[in-house]
């Protein structure tokens, strides 16, 4: 396994992890970085167009995990000010004023989930960050209260991932969604 940066390269892959459907409902991991009423009329098309615009412009936007030519999973990471949406975010807002990285958004292919890719992504993510100047990285994870959940709310990562992943809880501001945090050396 290998990890890519996103880029125009390995765009097909990408495209072909995401699916139709844009992953999960059209968002092309645009959730975090559009308002939400530009989020809710660009769903679908408009939102990959607008990612593949982001690439073109040789942003940081993330990594790829791929086995062999297939691309198996997704961690979407860059720096905070670039995620829009977490400027008003009561559960991920600042915990200093320290320029952080984000990672906002973990997509794993279906038949790879619960395998551990989930800790190797993030571990990535961090060297990622690290790779393009970056000192601090951290999520947003859900921790749940129960075993049982949609996938789906598992897009921001679990946080025994993060744990796993070498990053420690530094904030709290919802129940079940704790703000983890790697230092980078």
């Amino acid at each position: 396994m290998e990890f890519q940066e996103l880029t125009l390269d390995n765009w097909k892959e990408f495209e072909e992890l995401f699916g139709p459907r844009g992953a999960c409902g059209g968002c092309w991991c645009m959730f975090w970085r559009m308002k939400r009423a530009e989020y809710e009329k660009s769903k679908g098309d408009r939102n990959k167009k607008l990612l593949k615009k982001l690439v073109s412009k040789n942003q940081p936007l993330g990594i790829i995990a791929m086995e062999r030519e297939v691309a198996i999973g997704w961690c979407s990471v860059s720096p905070r000010e670039d995620f829009i949406r977490l400027e008003n975010s009561k559960v991920a807002r600042p915990v200093d004023d320290k320029p952080v990285w984000s990672i906002v958004c973990l997509y794993i292919r279906k038949e790879f989930r619960n395998a551990g890719l989930s800790v190797n992504l993030l571990k990535a993510a961090a060297k990622y960050v690290k790779d393009n100047g970056g000192k601090i990285v951290e999520g947003y994870p859900i921790d749940p209260t129960s075993k049982k959940f949609p996938d789906t709310f598992a897009f921001t990562g679990l946080a025994s991932a993060f744990l796993k992943a070498g990053f420690k809880e530094v904030a709290r501001n919802s129940e079940t969604r704790p703000t983890m945090r790697k230092i980078l050396k």
